[in-house]
């Protein structure tokens, strides 16, 4: 048996824990995936798993193959790509990391235009608000708005994304418009509690900051959500633009606080320290910053 089928079998057994999930992600039966693995810890000499009735674990032999496993994979499939004759972009999956609501409103668009130019790329996008796991998940890159501090991940900053004050025209028409932050107090204001202090926001101008502490009867966790509810009428959302740009473009909101900039916040592309990472990947993060740069969302 070829020792790469193998290993791939593997490693996708030891990320998933388990040999269905595995089979799965593979596309062959459970059977022949186990048969694979057993292969190669036969090849080895050595356990690799820990089987269970429930789950697969790794024994120290096993976590030692998956430090450098899918590295050796991914420089394979990259080698064999770039001497490959004929070749039409990169081939295989990547599996993608993402905010809902940023993933909804820019990087699914920004996949579909990086895919056409690589018809052979499988795209697996997962949105989550909450900081996955990349290694136990088997991200190959998270997409991340804020800073990370994890020293197990490598960031790459993109570009910046704003956050902007706004409201619908009839809630300007019933309750008038704040002039500056403090006036916010007077207002009805939408929370938006993906943000780290959800009832105080950020202005600046002429390099000075101005806080704004607020309050509201709506307490969302989603920025699209809460631009919703903006809409409707019933108060003041502080939301990134790329989650309200729309609908100010088509007048549904408006924005106020016009004189003073909100918070700026850096969008990120992370991935795990210590591995070689795929061209494939490499590419994909080199082709979000130059669409993020060309973007009017952000």
């Amino acid at each position: 048996m070829d020792l790469t089928v193998e290993l791939r079998a593997f490693v996708a057994t030891a990320k998933t824990g388990s040999f269905t999930a595995a089979a799965d992600q593979l596309g062959i039966s459970n059977r022949l995936t186990s048969k694979y693995v057993a292969e190669l810890e036969h090849r080895l000499g050595v356990r690799l798993l820990q089987r269970t009735t429930r789950k697969v674990g790794l024994t120290p032999a096993g976590e030692n193959l998956l430090a450098r496993a899918p590295a050796l994979l991914d420089e394979l499939d990259d080698i064999l790509v770039e001497v490959s004759e004929g070749s039409r972009g990169f081939t295989g999956a990547i599996r993608i990391s993402a905010p809902v609501t940023f993933g909804e409103e820019y990087v699914a668009a920004m996949l579909g235009r990086f895919a056409a130019q690589n018809p052979g790329l499988t795209i697996d996008l997962r949105l989550d608000d909450g900081f996955v796991d990349l290694a136990g998940d088997g991200i190959d890159v998270a997409f991340r708005i804020g800073l990370s501090q994890m020293l197990s991940l490598k960031t790459r900053k993109l570009g910046e994304i704003c956050t902007i004050a706004v409201a619908s025209p009839d809630y300007i028409a019933n309750r008038g418009a704040p002039k500056r932050p403090d006036d916010l107090a007077d207002h009805d204001c939408i929370l938006d509690t993906n943000r780290r202090i959800p009832r105080r926001w950020s202005f600046f101008r002429n390099g000075d900051e101005h806080i704004a502490e607020v309050q509201g009867r709506f307490q969302i966790n989603s920025a699209r959500a809460a631009a919703d509810l903006a809409i409707s009428g019933l108060g003041i959302c502080y939301a990134p633009r790329f989650a309200v740009e729309k609908a100010v473009r088509a007048g549904k909101l408006v924005r106020v606080l016009e004189d003073f900039d909100g918070a700026v916040t850096p969008v990120s592309a992370v991935y795990l320290e210590g591995r070689s990472l795929p061209r494939k990947v490499r590419a994909l993060i080199d082709f979000a910053l130059e669409d993020i740069a060309r973007s009017d969302l952000l």
